[in-house]
């Protein structure tokens, strides 16, 4: 059942959070062995000869875990294979980053052949993040807070007012209370937070402590750093996604209270 806190001097802030699956898309070999099992074999050779190259395809918003899961699969590597690559290669991340590339593995479909490697894919990754994301003491800064926008906002269009509320918790010294920095730090995706969730000892509860996670919690892509960097102009503390394409934004703790109840009843009429 989705938590509504009774112990704070501030409900905490909901959203629905947005599923994706990460797409491994890889062009297919097709032998028609109309001449005969030899046939088939040349062409298999002239496969691994040639080379054929695939693509891999990083939605927006995953997490790294989740990345180097689909590296290894795209280079046949052998499971963890990705994640020991990125403790070992030299990847350009921002200092503030401590050699954690989480958030820096940039959303965007790569070329894949066959002599790619874990390494070499998410060298390419953060290349490419530098590329677009820019360079600077605030970048790693601005990407935590992206990842927060790009896992909380229903729609690319709610993503200037969720950054604008996290600006505005923060000036007022608020904690965020988002749902989504303790999914990272539970390793999960849901839409619902108890009590006892919020008492975790991670420096990904938000709703204990103040101020940003120490790390991005996701990869995300540019329409959320573009909010980040320029929030909607707005004095919203609050919001809550009562159901998809339907979030709700708020200064207001009663107003909030009753967003939340509402969404907490559509959450009943699913079965959650």
């Amino acid at each position: 059942m989705e938590f509504e806190s009774s112990e704070s001097s501030s409900p905490p802030v909901r959203r629905r959070s947005r599923r994706r699956r990460l797409v491994l898309s890889v062009s297919t070999l097709v032998a028609l062995a109309l001449l005969g099992a030899g046939v088939v074999f040349v062409l298999f050779q002239q496969k691994e000869r040639r080379g054929q190259a695939t693509a891999l395809t990083v939605p927006e918003g995953r997490r790294s875990s989740q990345v180097y899961a689909a590296v290894d699969k795209a280079v046949g590597a052998a499971p963890g294979t990705a994640k020991k690559a990125a403790g070992t290669t030299e990847l350009a991340l921002p200092a503030a980053a401590k050699g954690n590339p989480e958030g820096f593995l940039f959303p965007a479909t790569y070329p894949v052949k066959d002599d790619t490697t874990a390494a070499s894919l998410l060298t390419y990754m953060v290349r490419t993040a530098n590329e677009r994301y820019g360079t600077g003491p605030q970048v790693h800064r601005e990407v935590v807070i992206a990842s927060i926008v790009q896992a909380e906002a229903d729609t690319a269009s709610d993503m200037g007012k969720v950054a604008r509320v996290i600006q505005n918790r923060m000036e007022r010294g608020m904690p965020l209370q988002m749902d989504s920095t303790l999914n990272y730090a539970m390793n999960r995706s849901t839409l619902d937070t108890t009590h006892e969730d919020t008492r975790i000892d991670s420096p990904y509860n938000t709703y204990e402590r103040k101020g940003l996670p120490p790390t991005p919690i996701g990869n995300p892509g540019m329409d959320a750093l573009r909010a980040t960097r320029s929030p909607t102009p707005g004095n919203w503390l609050y919001f809550v996604t009562v159901k998809p394409g339907d979030t709700r934004f708020t200064d207001d703790y009663e107003v909030q209270k009753r967003n939340v109840a509402e969404f907490n009843e559509v959450r009943r009429g699913e079965g959650g």
